[in-house]
């Protein structure tokens, strides 16, 4: 399918070239220099038999990959942007015609839109890899996701408002139809940047960094039906919260014998929120490691884990997720009191006096039918 007809209309004027980034291409088993996959790590592309697009494994899907507790996987993930009908599902035409030289469109991207493996009536957007089958996991486990390494795999992305959705639903986009704003990543003297004008089809003077993660990190639930790829829910999906950066954990309460994780929706940055429905979203080669927590050291640690729970230097990020963005924020309250009063023991009067006079709850996002509210817990205070 070509560019041309609905996805042609879709976007705004080209304006001067993009400036990219000297980054390599990271194209399906391709390991540059700098890129090694490290030793004893496993490896799993994105390639169409390793990925599910529109919706999340179930406890019925065999495994693509089976580990070990405590293995490091180095994992390819695709963004949907750039493959979707309303531009074109055809992301060779799209990005060469937005300045990406040809050879920088990956490949597995270009098989899975071709593949044509989605309802596009039913299912949602999301390229998610997996499932791995950890040996080891058991319902009452905690499955333990620690990001190493995220690396982009190409030095583009694309930001969208579709559908009439995002946080101004009726509003915006004034058209109707989708807006895709192709966004190059620069390399500035502190970093790699996206950059965008002010105005369409002028200089890109405004830029932001980066700062990449995982929206999607999940575990299957007990249940035939593989779920859709927009709404979080307790075994994790889209849960977009951008804390997950290199260095940072994700707790997920197993909900399936050797629990079936999987990984998707990479960005290369988003704001709290993500208003107008999409990030920066962007391919990224991630390295992570899988560790089983058993239920006792669980509890003993962190108490009953309902939903996410994220860790990173600073903070431990008991999460809320809701239809209602009032009841999120209030399960969020609840899940922040039970891990204080579980893990240190506080008494709740004094834990609600101390989350009221330190504690920042975030909004994660609005726009993924579940809404998602996160709370920042400073362990340091509690040293």
């Amino acid at each position: 399918m070509s560019t041309s007809g609905q996805a042609a209309n879709n976007r705004f004027g080209t304006g001067p070239a993009p400036a990219f980034a000297e980054l390599p291409i990271l194209q399906p088993h391709v390991f540059p220099a700098g890129h090694e996959l490290p030793e004893g790590a496993a490896y799993l592309s994105a390639e169409p038999a390793h990925v599910l697009w529109g919706r999340l494994p179930s406890r019925a899907d065999a495994p693509v990959l089976t580990i070990a507790s405590g293995d490091q996987v180095v994992i390819d993930t695709v963004s949907h942007e750039g493959i979707l009908p309303d531009q074109g599902q055809d992301p060779a035409h799209f990005f060469v015609d937005h300045g990406v030289p040809p050879g920088a469109v990956l490949d597995d991207a270009i098989a899975i839109a071709a593949g044509n493996q989605r309802d596009h009536a039913a299912d949602g957007p999301h390229v998610v890899t997996g499932p791995i089958r950890v040996e080891g996991a058991r319902p009452g486990d905690l499955l333990r996701i620690t990001v190493d390494a995220l690396a982009p795999r190409v030095p583009y992305g694309v930001i969208s408002n579709r559908h009439g959705k995002g946080a101004l639903p009726a509003q915006l986009p004034r058209s109707g139809q989708t807006v895709s704003v192709f966004t190059p990543v620069e390399q500035r003297a502190d970093g790699l940047v996206g950059a965008l004008p002010c105005t369409e089809g002028a200089e890109r003077t405004v830029t932001f960094p980066l700062a990449p993660f995982l929206g999607t990190m999940g575990v299957a639930p007990a249940s035939d039906d593989r779920p859709h790829s927009v709404p979080p829910a307790e075994y994790g999906g889209n849960i977009d919260i951008r804390l997950l950066t290199a260095g940072s954990q994700l707790f997920l309460p197993v909900q399936v014998d050797g629990a079936l994780a999987y990984v998707g929706d990479p960005h290369f940055a988003q704001g709290d929120g993500e208003v107008a429905l999409t990030a920066l979203e962007a391919s990224l080669r991630a390295t992570l490691t899988f560790d089983v927590i058993s239920q006792d050291e669980a509890r003993r640690e962190f108490g009953e884990v309902t939903g996410p729970l994220v860790r990173t230097s600073e903070f431990l990020v008991p999460t809320g997720l809701d239809p209602d963005l009032n009841e999120a924020m209030r399960k969020a309250v609840r899940a922040a009191l039970d891990l204080i009063q579980a893990r240190w023991g506080m008494d709740e009067h004094l834990a609600y006096a101390y989350l009221s006079a330190t504690t920042d709850f975030d909004i994660s996002q609005v726009v993924d039918i579940t809404c998602g509210v996160h709370a920042r817990i400073r362990e340091a205070d509690f040293s």
